[in-house]
């Protein structure tokens, strides 16, 4: 169950936004000032924030800015308030939303489900590019992109160096001799493969390492084979 804080001096406002948060299945915690939401925020998992601007102690304004500091958990600013100016104070200290007050209980609630969605899809997209994402150090691959990063930095790689990085990155630490690289990025039977898979190796450490003689990332292991080092 999501858990929502509800942060507004007026208590019957914070009675009134549970009721109707409730229903929809949220769980509601309530804070009636800017110091009690923050000491919430620390003790819970929260995953949203509805909070009052004007409040004693400390008010919204500064209340979302603290919390930016070190939580991206979806905000909506409530005001009575309703110039122009206000609004966009709000959203450019990092709310997501804002909403004046007395507002519609039911449009609240339609904006709460749609910040919801919103930030758990952006937690989806994340943890599917996690899944692309290998990398060692300064060094980066991108699988889904194709794309592969070292300090920042572009690198091109051919179609098998780059198979070949792939392989040794997503099995950092562990030692491949050369009829296995072969035989993994070929598909065949490995047969005088020394050559050929020490000439891709050289290349890939041209483009990847600073200094190809002393490699960082792609090392050999005398008379074993390839590694990729877990940094």
């Amino acid at each position: 169950m999501s858990k929502i804080l509800v942060c507004d001096d007026d208590k019957d406002i914070v009675e009134a936004i549970d009721i109707y948060l409730t229903q929809e299945g949220y769980e509601i915690l309530k804070a009636y000032n800017g110091e009690e939401a923050i000491k919430v925020l620390k003790e819970e998992d929260v995953d949203l924030l509805i909070i009052d601007v004007m409040m004693p102690r400390l008010d919204g304004i500064r209340a979302t800015l603290k919390i930016r500091e070190e939580m991206s958990l979806p905000i909506i600013i409530l005001s009575a308030k309703s110039e122009d100016a206000d609004k966009i104070l709000g959203l450019n200290i990092g709310a997501d939303d804002y909403m004046t007050k007395p507002f519609n209980p039911l449009e609240l609630v339609a904006r709460v489900k749609s910040q919801m969605r919103r930030y758990t899809q952006l937690g989806s997209t994340a943890k599917e590019a996690n899944k692309n994402e290998y990398k060692t150090g300064g060094l980066v691959i991108r699988d889904d992109l194709k794309e592969i990063t070292v300090d920042g930095e572009p690198v091109k790689l051919t179609p098998i160096e780059y198979n070949i990085l792939l392989l040794l990155v997503k099995n950092q630490g562990k030692v491949f001799s050369i009829d296995q690289i072969y035989e993994n990025i070929w598909n065949e039977e490995a047969i005088g493969a020394d050559n050929t898979v020490a000439v891709h190796i050289r290349h890939i450490r041209e483009k990847i390492e600073i200094n190809p003689k002393e490699p960082r990332y792609l090392k050999v292991v005398w008379g074993v084979g390839y590694k990729v080092e877990k940094i």
